[in-house]
């Protein structure tokens, strides 16, 4: 089965406004990245802010053109399409819900127009079919036919999430990329968005790639979890496996730090400075606040490492072993104190 979007060896790298008169500093904000996503799986992104998470994300739709490396979709290599086809091609195959929908949608267009235009913009379909189209998408995301001539001001934020939702699905996307869609909504509201995207993957065969910072959720919503550090994907996890199995300290250290009511443990300290992606350190990026970093974690980053379970691959010179608890690393993971 053909991959709908698959990212291969792509790095990402910005010019900053720091440094010297002739040579500005760099910010390595993707390195190296490779990830495949399958028809009807959704792929889960954790990560700390600034660990390349939206990066990844706007290349995977073609907002973001990679520095080196490739991005295929479907089979095809996006950026060496021209660039009409590009457009049709990541425009009407891919979709893309953002962080606030306030923000994301045109606060001057009715609901009925905010979802039509992907439509007229596309050319699909007669006046009539888009219409149709409208009151399809509304009725797919919950919401009642009414508010087809409100602005989005006077919607709530999750009916607002609602419509961002539909206008993402407009033209039967492959591939769907959520970033971060519940962290603007209250609590009470993010679980009935949640449970839309989830009932939505299923009825749709969706590909979805979920970011986010609740790691919780994102194992919830995945079948599987990648862990980004400082612009470079970590490792890869079945989500179900993810919290008792993980190899990466960076990954056990993550879900330590979510609440748990049935075994509530202390979480896994991070301690030593974070480092700069202008000038990350040599080696592995995460070994200036790993317990287990020496001077083989300084010298090169290690290489992908197969688990025991199938699509379970991790970088780290010193993995946890793969059964053993979390709450057994948080002693051995707090400073020593001076004696």
């Amino acid at each position: 089965m053909t991959a709908v979007v698959e990212v291969r060896g792509a790095h990402v790298v910005h010019r900053a406004r720091s440094g010297g008169l002739f040579a500005r500093d760099r910010v390595y904000a993707l390195t190296g990245a490779d990830l495949t996503v399958a028809p009807g799986e959704t792929v889960g992104v954790v990560g700390e802010s600034g660990c390349g998470k939206t990066t990844l994300a706007k290349v995977l739709v073609g907002i973001q053109r990679p520095t080196s490396g490739t991005v295929s979709y479907r089979g095809r290599d996006l950026w060496s399409m021209p660039p009409a086809e590009r457009r049709s091609a990541v425009g009407a195959g891919t979709g893309m819900i953002f962080q606030d929908p306030s923000t994301a949608l045109n606060r001057r267009l009715t609901v009925r127009r905010v979802l039509r235009d992907p439509l007229d913009v596309h050319g699909r379909g007669t006046r009539a079919e888009r219409e149709d189209r409208v009151r399809e998408l509304m009725a797919l995301v919950g919401l009642p036919r009414a508010l087809a001539d409100v602005l989005p001001g006077q919607l709530s934020g999750g009916q607002r999430q609602r419509v961002a939702i539909a206008r993402a699905l407009a033209l039967d996307p492959g591939l769907v990329v959520a970033d971060e869609p519940t962290s603007a909504l209250d609590v009470s509201v993010r679980a009935q968005i949640l449970n839309l995207l989830l009932d939505l993957k299923e009825r749709l065969g969706l590909a979805l790639v979920f970011v986010s910072h609740d790691i919780q959720t994102v194992r919830r919503m995945s079948d599987r979890v990648i862990t980004m550090y400082l612009g470079r994907i970590v490792e890869e996890t079945p989500a179900a496996r993810v919290t008792d199995r993980s190899r990466h300290p960076y990954t056990r250290a993550l879900f330590s730090a979510t609440p748990g009511l049935l075994d509530p443990i202390d979480p896994i300290p991070l301690t030593g400075p974070v480092p700069s992606a202008t000038r990350p350190p040599s080696g592995c990026p995460f070994r200036t606040r790993c317990w287990k970093a020496d001077e083989v974690c300084a010298a090169r980053m290690p290489d992908f490492s197969a688990a025991s379970d199938p699509g379970h691959r991790y970088r780290c010179h010193h993995p946890v072993e793969e059964d053993r608890p979390t709450r057994d690393l948080v002693p051995q993971s707090r400073p020593r104190e001076p004696s």
